[in-house]
């Protein structure tokens, strides 16, 4: 299986409860490409990422790498992940220089995602329009 991208929109949560209150003029969003990785367990996105949607740091947190090894990386507040008709709501790990933005495990769960190998895409798990678990 080769790597793919996908089209997605990143959108600063609390931009539109700032904007209703007459703090901001606008909601920060960006769209950009990102590399669906059910290796990674959350949307990961550099620090240019992270200032262009103005998103604060929540805490720091631990991370496990691919290699085996540990790094800390900041943890930000929730983003609007958007991906055709489909939306969650996640935190991001910050990795500062990470060349691209991937969409793990927790973001594809959150939009009722499973990546397709075979024709390298983003399919629904229950079709065209996401089925959301209640419980």
């Amino acid at each position: 299986m080769g790597t793919f991208f996908e089209k997605i929109s990143l959108t600063n949560v609390k931009d539109d409860v700032r904007v209703e209150c007459g703090l901001r003029d606008e909601v920060r969003t960006v769209t950009l490409e990102a590399m669906p990785d059910t290796g990674a367990w959350a949307l990961i996105i550099n620090e240019e990422v992270r200032q262009k949607l103005g998103l604060a740091i929540v805490e720091t947190v631990e991370s496990s790498m691919a290699d085996g090894s540990t790094a800390m990386h900041d943890l930000t507040e929730a983003v609007e992940i958007r991906w055709k008709n489909r939306r969650t709501i996640q935190q991001a790990v910050v990795m500062p220089d990470a060349k691209e933005v991937l969409l793990g495990a927790l973001p594809l769960e959150g939009m009722d995602l499973y990546v397709d190998p075979v024709n390298q895409r983003l399919a629904g798990v229950h079709g065209d329009k996401p089925v959301y678990m209640a419980c």
